[in-house]
């Protein structure tokens, strides 16, 4: 564990100035009605497939978090685990390869892999792949078609040629409403035709990510996934947990809401339960990673 955690703070020099990082984060098991420890998720995973860890993509101590998972999934399981993100997309898997294989140059993955702008949040999980072996899978459908859309609805992407079709989940996407629809329109704000087309791309995107971790599940038997995304894709088990499982009706399923949370020091987890397995409030005066 040592050697972990050196890893994890060379590579977040933010937390050197910390003495204790867990005083920063609090992990609640809903189903136990206790606070845990991210032993304890990874110890959880043995009875399943696929864990979702739903973040803020600015929480520091959530990226943190992630890597820190991401490394004790590796040592439990013998590196046999898969990593899937939303922040990779389906077409640019060949660079990820390559990256991780030692054919390219990180300034190169890091252009040609169009990583987001706080790609040192992510990072560190991308290196301990690379340097164990495991398979990192970019799972989002890239912002060109996401565009098509929001312009124009999913029937659009029949029109694509058949090349371009095999970087996106195929079609016909459920768009079905109830629960998840009625949490995207809470959050755009209103009803409209727009609206809709956004809620189209949201679930192209959640279908997208969710094919390809059945692809990657059927390519790599009897290996963990740890799908990375905002957490409104994996909260409850809608979005993306609910296209997974559509795909694959077998598939065990366990889901972390991972959010900075204004209680932080007196959290109201019954507020929080119906969000996922584990709830893990983190600490608002932390800096943000932007």
């Amino acid at each position: 564990m040592k050697r972990l955690s050196t890893f994890l703070l060379l590579l977040f020099p933010f937390f050197l100035q910390a003495q204790e990082i867990s005083k920063h984060y609090k992990i609640y098991d809903v189903k136990k009605q206790q606070i845990i420890t991210l032993s304890d998720i990874a110890a959880d995973l043995a009875k399943a497939d696929v864990l979702f860890f739903g973040e803020e993509h600015n929480d520091s101590i959530g990226h943190y978090l992630e890597a820190a998972l991401l490394q004790q999934l590796s040592e439990r399981y013998q590196n046999q685990v898969v990593l899937s993100m939303e922040m990779f997309h389906t077409d640019v898997q060949p660079v990820i390869d390559e990256y991780l294989n030692g054919n390219i140059s990180e300034k190169n993955f890091i252009k040609e892999a169009r990583a987001w702008n706080n790609y040192k949040d992510y990072r560190p999980m991308i290196e301990w792949a690379k340097t164990n072996g495991l398979v990192v899978i970019g799972g989002n459908a890239a912002a060109r078609y996401s565009n098509m859309v929001s312009r124009s609805g999913l029937q659009v992407m029949d029109k694509l040629p058949v090349a371009s079709k095999k970087f996106m989940a195929p079609l016909p996407i459920d768009t079905a409403k109830g629960r998840y629809y009625d949490k995207f329109i809470e959050t755009l704000g209103g009803h409209s035709m727009g609206g809709m087309k956004i809620y189209q791309t949201q679930n192209f995107w959640d279908a997208t990510m969710a094919w390809s971790i059945a692809k990657a599940i059927k390519a790599n038997k009897g290996k963990k996934v740890l799908q990375v995304n905002g957490r409104f894709h994996s909260d409850e088990k809608l979005g993306t947990a609910a296209q997974l499982k559509k795909y694959l009706p077998k598939v065990k399923i366990l889901n972390i809401s991972s959010f900075s949370a204004e209680d932080f020091n007196n959290p109201d987890w019954k507020k929080y339960e119906a969000l996922g397995d584990y709830i893990i409030a983190t600490d608002p005066t932390v800096k943000r990673s932007f």
